[in-house]
Formats: structure tokens, C-alpha cells, sequence
């Protein structure tokens, strides 16, 4: 049998394309026995001597801090000036440095650190680990952007309001808003205000590349040096990320190392063009990728939103890879929200509860739409599996949704199927003439569509009204694309026919192929009430490939 050449053209944009890393946010357990013994042996002295120190630090530390913002007017309004400020400058910024040195940490510190008039706003990635911290006091204790209710932890609470951070409110619907209003006041301040310290990703991640940056550091307009943070060590005690070792596993492990390397190199300042000033957007990206190039790695369009559908999809029993999408990019793109691809997910689940490694083959897919496996079923399946591995995973499935099937789910298309299904046009749709249709298109004479038939049918009235169809229809849009996908190999078949007719002269007595149906010598098809020939003004099925 000769093999079948492909009908639809499946051009892809590149923008698409699935990221270079799969997974930023997880860090495998790689301790072995011997990492483990050293470890633990080290740390019988180690630990508690280290454990001493830090804690006679920090009550230092809060000593100074509540010297520093004892009677302070305007509590967090009016920033610290003389005395008060250059003793967090010094004091804090000494005491940090010390109990960085006393916890292991060897620091390594590469090109000059901006004045506040150079640069109001320092941008440090790639953000890894709570010890990044170390940047804080390699800049004089700048201010950051702080949960509200980290200012009520006791002994830390005060050592922070001496820094005077941006607070977030979780309960504060303008919270954002008011976040990025008070950062640009800071920073168009003319050094009033201390410098601020940002991490743009907005959460860890493994360092393997650097995401989305987030736009609130590039949104006041004025010049940002880049920090970059690197963990040379054989043995990697400091990422901390969504999957991989706790806060406490962490800080244990590292305090029980001899030493641990950091590098902190202070990038040129990046001063904004007019139009970066304009577009932050351009500006963050503009300065992701100057970071990315001086660390050797790629950017990926991840975010914490991904972060969200990644333990979604844990908590769904998927692998929680099956969660990363690049939100911002895939919602930007195709106009998404977080909450309906987190809808999809849950289908998405639904569909791969079957298969192994939280992909969907074409069995499962089949199973899904209560169809089985045909010519049509397969076109649809190869839209949706962009890299043609014969799976598809949760991200070819949310573009699909919304590049093929949405768009093909127009009320003109739902109108023609019920017309089609409609076949003594009575105004609704019976089994028969249901399983009629079905069986005739996918070539499948024995099929039975009772189940797929109860469920269309809501009122378990034996009779499809079109509000049934049509709400079915706008729930399942994957029947539509299905039924427009098989419009088009009704046209190709029919094209096909025409060229053998125009190019052999016995062609006209050798009939084209058709499936049959018992009992009936000429099967009803689309081209009954809908010819698939005299509709090229429909595009509902081709205008999507060619977005695509």
C-alpha cells in the first residue's frame, strides 16, 4: 500500500518552540555516601561553634537596628539620613560580611559597585538561594522588596525595618500597583533614599538559565547595574528551589562545609535608550539578555506562574514538569488567563490519567473524544503534536486548544455540523442520524456512538436539540476542529479525484474510494448539505494553520 502523503501543511513559529531548559525550578538530590559522611562529620564541630557565632551576630545586628530606628518619625515614609543611615551603612554592612565569613562563605567580588546616582537600582540574578542575601552587604545595605509580615518577625523584623523595604501586602488588592509607586519614588529621590535591591525572576531557580524578568525595576526609568551571582563548588548546598532540598536541609548542609565560594561580579550600568524608557518590557528583556551572555546561559520565557501549574500538576499526579508552559509567553501570545490554562489542566489530567510520563499518545486521545482511530482522528492528532513525537504534552495541548480548536469553534462551524447531522431536517439530531454521519466520516461502519450520543444528549430526551449541540460543542472544542479537519481531506480526496479525471481518461471509470455504511449504497457525507467544493470561503479550518 502506498504511503499516505500528508494533506495539512504544519508550518510552526518559531516563538513556539518549546525552551531550551525544561525544568528551571528543581534541583536534584545529588549528596553521596561520601558527601554524606564528610558532611556529617564535619559538622559534630562545625555546626555548633558556627551556630554560636551566627546568633551573636544577629543580636549584634538587631542592637544596631533598633539604635538606628529608635524614635524614627514616619515609619518606613521618610528615609534614615545622618547618623542614623550611616550606621547601617557600616555597622549592619560589617556585621552581614562577618556572619557570611563565619558561616563558610569565601567571597569573590568583580567590577565596581554604582553610587546611587549612577544607579538607583541594582538587579541581581540569577536567584537561587536565600543566601544571595551576601549582595546586601556588598552594597551598603540597600533597601528590597519585602513581604509585609516578615517586619513582625521577632529579632529579624527589626533588622529589616532598619532597611527600609519596599513592603508587599498579600491582602492589598493595589499592593502591585502601589509597590511600583513607591519604588519609582525611591528611585527619582536623587539619593535620598538608599539604593534598591531587586531580583527580577521574582523565585528561585536553579541557575541553568535566567527567566522572566518581572517589570517593576525597570518601569521607573532610570539606570539599573546588573549583579550577577555564581556558586563555583563541587558540592552545591545553597539552590533552593520548588523541587529539591528544604530551607533547614539547606542551611544545615551548607554550615557543615569547610567553606563554600560565591562570585558577585557589578556589571557596567545599564543607562535605558528612550525607547526602552518607553517599553520596560524591552528594557528588562535588554538587560536579561546582557546578563545571560556575560553568564553563558539561556533565557527561557518561565515564570512563577509556571511555578503554580508546576505543583498543580504535581498535586493532579502528573510529573510537574507537565506544568511548565512558559506562562507569560504562551498567555501573551494567545491571550490567556492563569486560571483557564489551570481549567485545561485539569482536562489535560483527565485525558493522560492512563498513559506514563503525563503525555497523551493517540489511544488516550481516541478514548478522550470517544472516536476511534482514524485518517481524521490522526490529522487532528498531528496538528496538536507539534514535534511530532507521537505524544502530546500539556503545553502542545493548551496551544492547540487555542490555535486550532477555539478558532475553528465559531457558530458558523457548529451551524454546518448540525445541518450535516440534521438529515430529515427536522430541527434536531437523532442517534441514527448521529451514528449515520459519524460512522460514514471516520470510515468505521460498526462504530458505536451511544456513549458519545448520551452525553451530547443533557435532557435524555433521545433527540439532540441545537442548544445541546452547541453547548457541547463550545465544551469540547477538539470536535470541531475535528469536524472541519475532516472537510479538508473530503476536499483533498475530491481534488485528487478531479487531477486523476484530467490526467487519465480511464479515471472516470474508476471510482473514488468512499466508506459505506450497511444498507446504504450512496453513505451521506459532508457534501450531502455542505459541499466541501463550493465552500472556499470557509476558513475556519486553514486560518489557524497559517497563524500557527
Amino acid at each position: 500500500m502506498a504511503q499516505r502523503v500528508r494533506v495539512l501543511p504544519l508550518p510552526r513559529q518559531q516563538s513556539f518552540y518549546p525552551p531550551t531548559v525544561r525544568n528551571p525550578f528543581v534541583h536534584p538530590r545529588r549528596l553521596s555516601a561520601g558527601d554524606k559522611l564528610r558532611t556529617v562529620l564535619l559538622g559534630i564541630i562545625l555546626l555548633p561553634l558556627r551556630a554560636a557565632c551566627i546568633a551573636f551576630v544577629l543580636m549584634l545586628a538587631w542592637v544596631f537596628a533598633a539604635i538606628a530606628t529608635f524614635r524614627h518619625p514616619g515609619k518606613g515614609s521618610v528615609p534614615l539620613k545622618g547618623w542614623r543611615r550611616r550606621m547601617i551603612q557600616t555597622a549592619l554592612s560589617c556585621l552581614t560580611r562577618t556572619m557570611f565569613f563565619v558561616m563558610g562563605f569565601r567571597v569573590k567580588v568583580k567590577g565596581k559597585i554604582a553610587s546611587a546616582l549612577e544607579a538607583p537600582i541594582f538587579v541581581a540574578a540569577p536567584h537561587s538561594s536565600f543566601f544571595d542575601a551576601i549582595v546586601s552587604a556588598l552594597t551598603g545595605m540597600p533597601s528590597m522588596v519585602s513581604r509585609a509580615e516578615n517586619l513582625s518577625v521577632p529579632l529579624f523584623g527589626t533588622i529589616l525595618s532598619s532597611l527600609q523595604p519596599v513592603s508587599v501586602s498579600r491582602q492589598d488588592p493595589d499592593s502591585r500597583k502601589n509597590t511600583v509607586t513607591e519604588i519609582t519614588k525611591r528611585a527619582v529621590s536623587g539619593g535620598q533614599w538608599p539604593q534598591i535591591l531587586i531580583f527580577p525572576e521574582g523565585t528561585c531557580t536553579n541557575r541553568s538559565c535566567l527567566i522572566t524578568f518581572k517589570q517593576g525595576a525597570f518601569i521607573p526609568r532610570v539606570p539599573v547595574q546588573p549583579v550577577l551571582l555564581r556558586y563555583p563548588n563541587r558540592l552545591d548546598t545553597v539552590t533552593w528551589t520548588w523541587q529539591g532540598y528544604s530551607f533547614k536541609e539547606l542551611c544545615l548542609m551548607t554550615l557543615c562545609q569547610p567553606f563554600t565560594r560565591v562570585e558577585v561580579e557589578f556589571l557596567p550600568v545599564h543607562v535605558p535608550t528612550e525607547e526602552e524608557k518607553n517599553d520596560p518590557i524591552l528594557f528588562a528583556n535588554r538587560v536579561r539578555q546582557t546578563m545571560a551572555t556575560a553568564l553563558n546561559v539561556p533565557v527561557t520565557d518561565h515564570t512563577f506562574e509556571d511555578c503554580r501549574l508546576m505543583i498543580s500538576a504535581g498535586q493532579l499526579t502528573l510529573p510537574m514538569e507537565a506544568g511548565l508552559v512558559e506562562f507569560t509567553k504562551i498567555s501573551k501570545k494567545l491571550n490567556l488567563k492563569w486560571n483557564h490554562v489551570r481549567e485545561q489542566l485539569d482536562t489535560f489530567a483527565a485525558i493522560a490519567s492512563a498513559s506514563k510520563g503525563g503525555r497523551i499518545g493517540i489511544e488516550e486521545f481516541a478514548e478522550y473524544l470517544k472516536l476511534p482511530i482514524s485518517d481524521v482522528l490522526k490529522e487532528l492528532f498531528l496538528l496538536f503534536d507539534r514535534n511530532g513525537d507521537g505524544t502530546i504534552d500539556f503545553r502542545e495541548y493548551v496551544i492547540g486548544l487555542s490555535i486550532l480548536c477555539n478558532p475553528a469553534n465559531t457558530e458558523e462551524t457548529i451551524q454546518m455540523a448540525f445541518k450535516l447531522f440534521d438529515m430529515d431536517d427536522d430541527g434536531t439530531i437523532s442517534e441514527d442520524e448521529c451514528a449515520c454521519i459519524i460512522q460514514s466520516a471516520l470510515g468505521v461502519p460498526e462504530l458505536d456512538v451511544s456513549k458519545l450520543f448520551k452525553e451530547i444528549d443533557a435532557d435524555e430526551t433521545g433527540q439532540l436539540s441545537y442548544d445541546e449541540f452547541k453547548d457541547f460543542a463550545l465544551k469540547h472544542p477538539e470536535y470541531a476542529k475535528l469536524f472541519t479537519t475532516y472537510l479538508e481531506l473530503q476536499r483533498y480526496q475530491l481534488r485528487m479525484a478531479e487531477e486523476g479525471d484530467i490526467q487519465s481518461p480511464e479515471a472516470k471509470h474508476t471510482p473514488v474510494r468512499k466508506s459505506t455504511v450497511p444498507g446504504s449504497e450512496t453513505p451521506p457525507t459532508a457534501r450531502n448539505k455542505v459541499h466541501p467544493e463550493g465552500n472556499e470561503e470557509d476558513n475556519s479550518s486553514t486560518s489557524d494553520k497559517k497563524d500557527d
